[in-house]
């Protein structure tokens, strides 16, 4: 039986015609894909669908009948659930409150907090997420959040919900737990789509698939059991994507660490990290959500406190104060998870975006950054990085994922960085640009410069990394040499994720 059903879905924007007649069914007790490179049109679609955009041309329906909805809070009333690939939590509220948003539980006219206790705990239970409903969401991780999202979407009881990269920035063992709640909805005769570069997972859980392409609908409600992964990916991107192929690259360990942490402990809770990175290399950082992967990036950048240990760079045990410290002193640029917060000025140019890190070497009498001087220097990584891009004064807002992880990255190396931090750098981009971004990234090691690389992508850190890092609860477990071998290296990983400390020594 089709629960919803958009058809022939139209929706231009000034000099854009982002989606072209595109259909999308979704059955009940089904998982259906939703898949096409950056810029396909996948997120316009679903915006169409939970009432942020209106559409230009088409239908909507729900149970067979037409339906129009002017706000996503219409939507999520009529039952369509939504986690978005960017946030949408209220920072200055809590797990709970988060959770709850859109049916908070009174009593006597006044909200009721053990309700929402109770009701959040509920959410987080069917995600075996042990958080605690009264934290803060400006405490979590970037995995956590994505995690309250799927909560709060949950927590509505919805028919049919829409999952935009849900696991784009989590772990294998969260996303395995997210598939079991998937599979749940799914028998309980819910409608589910998933929204995923990740076509291990496509194939791993879901039952139908509908392909945009340039806007359009190449393929619609499809059989996954009845294609390959190849002919998925022509379908994507227009031709069967050739598999990855890195050039031999080494590491000469007999020259010293240019970045070493000895016994480093932080306010953040890591306690006795050691870690070494040399030019060339790239080591990886591992471990599940909570671990402190990213927290411990953050502290080697004056963003948090360390309070024991020291960090040398260069052999020189240094204290970084501010990123701005980190960055002119030391050479160390940090490429952020969280691109749209953190990473890119959306409301910025590409030039202004890409020249903040140099203002210092362009600037004129009082101050003056003169726009040629940015924009002359931008071209450069603009060609060198391949980011499309219609001029240099065009806001980094208006690019896809793809695009604006390239203008963060470009900041970085127009800089001239010789320690780079890299956490997660491809969520949510399609398989052609994570490609394009493997091979940059193992370019520029092969360049001589030092990477320090957080993935929760394990086929990406073994792809990459010439070390894996594993941590649990902000220590080091343990480190492996990296064979490239994903049948070996997976099991030795998650072997050493899991391993207790009396059995640290076998692992």
């Amino acid at each position: 039986m089709t629960l919803f059903q958009a058809s022939e879905i139209v929706k231009v924007f000034p000099g854009v015609r982002a989606l072209d007649g595109v259909t999308l069914s979704l059955e009940a007790g089904s998982v259906h894909a939703l898949l096409g490179e950056n810029g396909a049109g996948k997120s316009t679609l679903i915006k169409v669908v939970t009432g942020l955009y209106r559409p230009d041309g088409g239908r909507l329906l729900l149970d067979g009948r037409e339906v129009s909805f002017g706000s996503p809070h219409e939507s999520a009333s009529a039952g369509i659930g939504v986690v978005h690939q960017e946030r949408n939590l209220i920072p200055g509220f809590t797990v709970g409150e988060n959770i709850m948003l859109q049916k908070l539980p009174t009593s006597r006219g006044l909200i009721d907090r053990a309700a929402i206790r109770s009701e959040a705990l509920r959410w987080l239970a069917e995600l075996e997420l042990d958080i605690d409903p009264d934290q803060p969401v400006t405490e979590l991780s970037v995995a956590q959040a994505q995690l309250v999202e799927i909560a709060k979407a949950l927590s509505v009881e919805s028919r049919v919900l829409l999952l935009d990269e849900p696991t784009a920035s989590i772990t294998p063992n969260e996303a395995a737990l997210l598939f079991r709640v998937v599979e749940k909805l799914k028998d309980d005769g819910r409608a589910v789509l998933f929204v995923s570069h990740k076509l291990e997972e496509v194939f791993q859980i879901c039952d139908t698939v509908t392909v945009l392409r340039d806007g359009a609908s190449v393929l619609s409600g499809g059989a996954l059991s009845e294609l390959t992964r190849d002919q998925v990916v022509d379908l994507m991107v227009g031709r069967v994507h050739e598999a990855l192929n890195l050039p031999d690259r080494t590491v000469d360990t007999s020259v010293a660490p240019i970045l070493e942490l000895r016994g480093v402990g932080t306010a953040t809770g890591h306690s006795e990290v050691d870690l070494t990175v040399r030019p060339g290399e790239i080591v990886g950082l591992y471990g599940l959500v909570g671990a402190g992967r990213s927290e411990l990036a953050k502290a080697l950048l004056g963003l948090d406190r360390i309070t024991a240990g020291e960090v040398l760079v260069r052999g020189q045990a240094v204290k970084i104060r501010t990123v701005r410290d980190a960055l002119r002193n030391h050479k160390i640029g940090y490429v952020t998870e969280n691109r749209k917060e953190e990473g890119v000025f959306l409301e910025q140019s590409v030039a202004r975006n890409i020249a903040v890190t140099i203002w210092d070497r362009l600037r004129k009498f009082l101050g003056y950054v003169p726009a040629k001087s940015e924009t002359e220097m931008v071209k450069s990584y603009v060609e060198q990085l391949g980011i499309r891009i219609a001029s240099p004064s065009q806001h980094a807002g208006t690019l896809s994922g793809g695009n604006q992880q390239k203008v963060s990255l470009a900041k970085w190396l127009a800089a001239q960085t010789e320690i780079l931090i890299i956490d997660e750098p491809t969520v949510g981009i399609d398989v052609r640009t994570k490609d394009a971004f493997h091979t940059l990234i193992w370019d520029l090691a092969a360049n001589g410069l030092a990477i320090l690389l957080i993935t929760s992508d394990l086929p990406e850190m073994i792809t990459l990394a010439d070390r894996v890092v594993v941590m649990r609860d902000h220590r080091i477990q343990g480190e492996l040499p990296n064979t490239h071998d994903y049948d070996q290296m997976s099991q030795q990983v998650i072997r050493l994720i899991h391993a207790t400390p009396s059995t640290l020594g076998a692992a």
